[in-house]
């Protein structure tokens, strides 16, 4: 076996969401390191049962910004059309009936 190409195993502190810790071995940062968890077993829905929104990163309110108009029900729908301006285009069709009429 090749020496010196592992990584280095200590050990370091795990602070849990409640302020709880534990010591375990770990190649995480240096010995004496301390890790928090943003979602641990006491709080994360597989565990717990419970549904909740967790938002890391802010991507859950840029789906929300982004979607928020959209709900798919029809009447949101005749809303939001009838709230269009009107720009004075009319649109057509071209389809071969058409052609065979002229």
């Amino acid at each position: 076996m090749r020496e010196n190409i592992h990584p280095d195993y200590h050990e370091i502190t795990v602070i849990m969401t409640d302020g709880t810790e534990f010591v375990t071995r770990s190649t995480y940062g240096k010995p004496g390191a301390k890790l928090h968890l943003d979602i641990d077993p006491k709080v994360h829905p597989a565990w717990t049962g419970m549904h909740r929104m967790v938002d890391r990163g802010s991507q859950l309110a840029k789906f929300n910004k982004r979607f928020a108009g959209i709900s798919g029900k029809k009447e949101d729908a005749a809303a939001s059309a009838a709230e269009a301006p009107k720009a004075g285009i009319k649109l057509t069709t071209t389809g071969k009936s058409e052609k065979k009429n002229k």
